[in-house]
């Protein structure tokens, strides 16, 4: 079996295979042709070109709440490069020239801006030899690698929109803006997110779907970034509810994290499910090389994959408290109102 793929998030492209261990080499030389020989020319491009425009159409545009994430961004990160959908609008993706695909591949695609991982069954010093064989001989990059600074500019008070879009039930989507991954708040925000939206046993779950009925379905999560982050609430209005009755509702159980520490019991499950979803997530062998991939790019530090569990179980109950009044308030957020198309006025 080989199963080859990629995925592409604001900070980074990420490229990997599955293969048997006997055939790491295979892999490792696939590997060292992107980096040397990839072929980028128009006949390439195009082919590419409306793959990537069509899959633009699939998830987003065609998509029901497809546009939330470019909604949501643009609104949230004005003036700094995570404004911009990772995909492009439509009119960037018919715009670019073979001369821009060639260096970009040039600037980007160079040994000093890649991590190379390897997680399985490793014979390690055959291993080491194999990479020395199929990288060693790779040029470094000479164009200098454009990085955006790490300013991103503050929200400046609440940021509002109503979105009508080809769907039935309307929905209510808040972002607030949070820390940088790795950094100590962060650790903080992901458990209070957790603690908000995760399950059936969850807060807003057990408060806004059970209680009052007045959302389908709800969730949480953070949006978690190499230069900052967001993070996301989510909730789809129940059958003939009220959109904006269901957001007071939902700033209502936002602000009891605000006014009231979470109790010992209850911060005692949430360690759990968070101790639980660290181990779950680094449970197959692709995804503890992608771990390690991406501790090593944005931290330097690729042994976080031990020891990252300990930052979150070093989170007090006041430290929820805390990032709750920080960060999870209207004049740091973003509110997407998404409406069918038949409300339009």
């Amino acid at each position: 079996m080989h199963v080859a793929h990629a995925n592409t998030s604001y900070d980074r492209t990420y490229y990997y295979e599955l293969l048997p261990s006997n055939q790491l080499e295979l892999g490792l030389w696939l590997e060292s042709e992107r980096l040397l020989h990839a072929k980028v020319e128009n006949k390439g491009i195009e082919t590419q070109r409306e793959v990537v425009k069509e899959e633009r159409r699939q998830r987003i545009d065609n998509q029901p709440y497809g546009t939330w994430i470019q909604e949501m961004f643009g609104r949230a990160f004005k003036g700094y490069s995570y404004e911009w959908p990772v995909i492009g609008y439509m009119e960037h993706l018919n715009a670019a020239q073979e001369e821009d695909y060639v260096n970009f591949y040039k600037t980007f695609y160079v040994p000093n801006n890649a991590v190379l991982s390897i997680a399985g069954d490793l014979d390690i010093p055959e291993t080491k030899k194999m990479i020395e064989k199929y990288f060693g001989g790779i040029p470094r990059g000479t164009t200098e690698i454009p990085r955006p600074d790490k300013n991103v500019p503050e929200l400046t008070g609440e940021q509002r929109a109503t979105v009508y879009d080809n769907i039935q039930l309307p929905a209510v989507i808040t972002g607030f803006r949070i820390p940088a991954e790795g950094t100590p708040d962060y650790y903080a925000v992901d458990m209070l997110s957790t603690l908000l939206a995760q399950g059936q046993s969850s807060r807003l779950y057990r408060e806004l779907v059970d209680n009052q009925q007045k959302a389908l379905q709800i969730g949480a999560f953070p949006f978690g970034l190499e230069d900052s982050g967001i993070n996301v609430v989510f909730a789809l209005v129940n059958v003939g509810g009220d959109i904006d009755e269901l957001e007071t509702a939902l700033q209502t159980e936002i602000a009891k994290v605000r006014d009231e520490l979470i109790g010992e019991k209850e911060f005692q499950k949430l360690k759990n499910q968070i101790e639980n979803d660290f181990v779950t997530s680094n449970s197959t062998v692709a995804r503890r090389a992608e771990s390690l991939a991406n501790y090593h790019m944005y931290f330097g530090d690729a042994n976080l994959i031990n020891t990252e569990i300990e930052r979150y179980m070093a989170v007090t109950r006041e430290d929820i408290k805390r990032v709750a009044n920080k960060y999870f308030v209207k004049g740091n957020s973003v509110t997407l109102q998404f409406l069918p198309k038949s409300m339009e006025p």
